[in-house]
């Protein structure tokens, strides 16, 4: 009977954890969503702060805010593992993952013998630079901490970040590979400046890459920008333009969006309205 009691306490308890960490309604559940949120802003903002000529002083406070964050971020990432019904899936879950890579970084150093100049060198530098896909967490449903969104403000937002993420993680990576050998990138702010003029293809040439790993990460920047933008924006029109229509996929040919009162698809002819009527 005790061990009964004390499974269904456990229960409790991780579907306790599990609330509080996806509500956006209650006190307590707005709280941690504007503190999470407020500390990913700082914990992005460290990255930046850090790439320009600051007091040494400041840069050890920037060091302990990092770590202080990043300790709160790997307890937020066991409560989410524990509350999960399925940890195995929620372990491998991208937004999770993505959780895990940002912090593991400034983890490693902090446990490690290295000095906290190691978190200076390329790879490490380069991995925290993923710590802004947190923020795609923030847009996983349409309920936030200061109320319910609609659908298409969602998606818009969506588009918004990632097109932000896009510029953040190739200028940041740029830096990473350019800091040493190009004297035009000295800051982060450059290499998101030559992030913005390369990949809107304006192309001013003030900047331009000197190393090999520059020349290759302006080029995927550019294929990611040309595959990932075009093809989110035209979900984002498709979806918009199409609200008045069912969200249903024709299994001969594949034609999303249908009339309400379609009965077939207009593309090939094949038979949907069992499709439709499952869905009402």
């Amino acid at each position: 009977m005790d061990r009964d009691a004390s499974v269904s306490g456990e229960r409790n308890l991780r579907e306790v954890v599990q609330f509080y960490l996806l509500d956006h309604r209650t006190a307590l559940g707005k709280t941690l969503d504007i503190a999470l949120l407020g500390l990913n802003l700082v914990f992005v903002g460290i990255f930046v702060v850090e790439t320009y000529p600051i007091a040494a002083e400041l840069r050890s406070l920037l060091w302990n805010l990092e770590v202080g964050i990043a300790f709160v971020f790997a307890v937020e990432y066991l409560l989410r593992l524990y509350g999960a019904p399925d940890r195995t899936a929620e372990f491998f879950n991208g937004h999770t993952m993505v959780d895990l890579i940002a912090i593991l970084p400034t983890l490693f150093v902090f446990v490690s013998p290295a000095s906290v100049s190691a978190l200076q060198i390329g790879f490490l530098r380069t991995v925290r630079i993923v710590r802004v896909l947190r923020f795609y967490r923030f847009t996983e449903d349409a309920e936030f901490f200061f109320g319910t969104v609609t659908d298409n403000a969602l998606r818009a937002g969506k588009l918004l970040l990632t097109i932000l993420v896009l510029l953040f993680i190739s200028a940041g990576v740029f830096y990473s590979v350019e800091r040493t050998a190009n004297p035009d990138v000295t800051t982060f702010g450059d290499a998101f400046y030559y992030a913005v003029i390369t990949l809107s293809t304006t192309g001013f040439g003030d900047i331009i890459p000197v190393t090999s790993a520059g020349r290759w990460v302006t080029v995927g920047s550019i294929l990611a920008a040309i595959i990932v933008i075009p093809r989110q924006a035209s979900k984002f029109v498709r979806e918009w333009t199409s609200k008045e229509k069912i969200n249903v996929t024709c299994p001969q040919c594949g034609l999303e969006y249908h009339d309400p009162d379609a009965s077939h698809c207009k593309a090939c002819g094949h038979v949907i309205y069992q499709e439709i009527d499952s869905r009402e």
